[in-house]
């Protein structure tokens, strides 16, 4: 296992040194003026401009920048936002709770309503609730996430009262609305995903041989079914809390919510490149760990797999 953590770490160099590459050069391509930008309709004075553009190395080619980039951020510094004049690292540290909090919630909705949902469907299939999951979950995938979030606004906040509409003023019950929206999507996919393998491994040889050997129905749902049933669950959760991150643009846009999400889509606005680089290189290694820690899980749920 020891081996297996140490070359995978080894291969997460080369894939975050090759995505912030792509990325930067993409922001760099946005075109724009991110000095006009802070002054909108006003002319800039020339002094203001130089100043600026020597600060950033506006005026360095391109792979110069990058080396001013990386080199920073092998030192823990994320560099300066254009727009706001301070260290991105500030920022995040500001903003990232607000983030953890809406995908915790979501993550934990996702997937304890999920994962029940799903085996419950897979194992009395055709029923009731098996047809209830399936057009649940159908109906959740074909809304767009801005549309969830309007109606959950409009009925659970505005008409029933049951959470706040917006902002984070109320506390942790704030960020229930937009944890329940934002991960209504996931859990979909997580319950028609744990439906299918639950249903498949019911089938399989070895939950026969198992039910023959005269093993209690619970020890063999509980400790066979679920354990092989799960593994492509939590493939599909570690790569799901990535985009919980990501995907939290739209959900604090909609609720107000200050968060990594709301930062980069106001960088975005007012192509703040150095902010935008920033924010999307943390979502990048928070990729890369939680597919780390998908693979360690691997073996603790299917003792079969070997690393070495």
């Amino acid at each position: 296992m020891g081996r297996f953590v140490i070359r995978r770490i080894l291969q997460m160099v080369p894939v975050f040194i090759g995505t912030t590459l792509i990325v930067y050069f993409l922001v760099t391509q946005m075109g724009g003026d991110p000095i006009q930008n802070l002054y909108g309709e006003k002319p800039v004075p020339d002094n203001i401009r130089a100043t600026l553009t020597a600060q950033y190395h506006l005026d360095e080619p391109f792979f110069v920048r990058y080396w001013y980039y990386f080199s920073g951020l092998l030192q823990g510094d994320f560099g300066e936002s254009i727009a706001q004049g301070r260290p991105i690292s500030e920022l995040l540290v500001e903003a990232w709770p607000e983030t953890l909090k809406v995908a915790g919630v979501a993550f934990v909705f996702e997937l304890v309503i999920g994962v029940v949902a799903g085996v419950l469907a897979g194992m009395r299939r055709g029923s009731f609730i098996d047809n209830l999951v399936l057009v649940s979950t159908l109906t959740v995938i074909a809304i767009p996430i801005f549309v969830l979030g309007n109606v959950g606004q409009t009925f659970l906040g505005q008409e029933w009262g049951l959470f706040p509409v917006a902002g984070t003023d109320d506390g942790f019950i704030s960020y229930m609305l937009p944890g329940m929206v934002l991960g209504s999507v996931s859990l979909a996919y997580i319950a028609r995903l744990a439906r299918a393998s639950v249903a498949e491994n019911l089938r399989a040889d070895y939950i026969r041989t198992a039910k023959a050997k005269g093993l209690p129905k619970s020890r063999v749902i509980g400790i066979h079914v679920l354990r092989n049933s799960l593994i492509p669950v939590v493939t599909y959760l570690g790569a799901d809390l990535g985009t919980l991150m990501g995907g939290a643009i739209v959900t604090e846009g909609i609720f107000n919510i200050p968060g990594v999400g709301f930062q980069l889509f106001s960088s975005l606005n007012v192509e703040d490149g150095p902010a935008v680089v920033g924010f999307v290189s943390l979502l990048v290694l928070v990729y890369l760990i939680t597919a780390l820690v998908v693979d360690m899980l691997y073996a603790v749920l299917d003792p079969r797999i070997r690393y070495e």
